[in-house]
């Protein structure tokens, strides 16, 4: 079901769409008004929370007669990328690996899957936008905002940065209060990325959760650092993520870990048994 989102601004014609009810598949969207035209980081989950975002946007700012005229896709996945068509007049920016990622056919079985709760939304011809401008390496999209690829959820993210608001619209790269799903995640890759972030002391709006900083990311590289030190499927020891949502990801997050402690870049099986495969 689609809900309205909640509206923080983070400066001067920057602003977040949060979801109310933090969980995965309930993300976040960015907002930047630019003097041509504002630009979206992310596009939900489902066309419906598209629809009511696209309309949320228009009540802040319609009365400037911008268009929608860019997307930063942070992330191929569909919690991020689910509500793309409704954008489809947008140029698209994303990383190569997205793009190709997003080339190839939806998997609506696997969404409805990943995402029963959201199942309705992803009928047998469910179609995402393709993107239409890669980014290879650090770059300014406009006055306002600069993107920068990296590697961590997966080897595609990209990431926003708007230095006027000290903001960085982290998408999937990022995730407080909700447990990430790091199926084809690099850790150590992004563990460094997230320290990063933190030193550069910025407000992060991250892809799912509330909006954060410092202390949010020290807890997901804590996080990230005890599935790299699990044995076997765990448990992991407790910490903050006692607290968080969607622990049905620990045992993907820990076998990819693994995996690539022991030199293998291969997908955990613990992913096609989350998937019913």
């Amino acid at each position: 079901m689609a809900v309205e989102p909640n509206l923080v601004q983070l400066g001067q014609g920057v602003y977040a769409f949060t979801h109310p009810d933090p969980r995965f598949g309930h993300s976040n969207v960015g907002l930047v008004i630019d003097h041509d035209g504002l630009t979206l980081i992310d596009t939900t989950a489902t066309p419906a929370q598209a629809e009511v975002t696209a309309r949320a946007v228009d009540r802040l700012a319609g009365e400037l007669g911008l268009p929608i005229k860019r997307v930063v896709v942070t992330s191929s996945r569909v919690a991020f990328t689910g509500g793309s068509g409704v954008f489809w007049s947008a140029a698209f920016y994303g990383t190569e690996v997205t793009s190709s990622q997003l080339d190839a056919p939806a998997n609506p079985p696997a969404f409805r899957a990943l995402l029963p709760y959201l199942a309705s939304a992803y009928p047998d011809d469910f179609t995402t936008r393709p993107i239409t401008h890669t980014v290879t390496e650090r770059a300014q999209l406009t006055g306002a905002i600069a993107l920068d690829p990296l590697t961590g959820e997966s080897a595609g993210n990209l990431v926003a940065f708007v230095e006027s608001a000290n903001v960085v619209f982290a998408g999937a790269f990022a995730s407080f209060g909700v447990t990430p799903l790091g199926h084809d995640a690099y850790h150590a890759e992004w563990i460094a990325g997230l320290r990063g972030l933190a030193s550069a002391g910025v407000t992060v709006v991250p892809g799912h959760g509330p909006i954060g900083g410092t202390a949010d990311l020290a807890d997901l590289i804590a996080y990230l650092e005890a599935c790299r030190s699990a044995t076997g499927d765990g448990p992991l020891p407790e910490g903050p993520w006692d607290r968080w949502t969607d622990r049905r990801f620990d045992p993907v997050n820990i076998e990819r870990a693994q995996l690539l402690a022991a030199g293998r870049d291969d997908p955990p099986s613990s992913m096609f048994t989350l998937l019913g495969l």
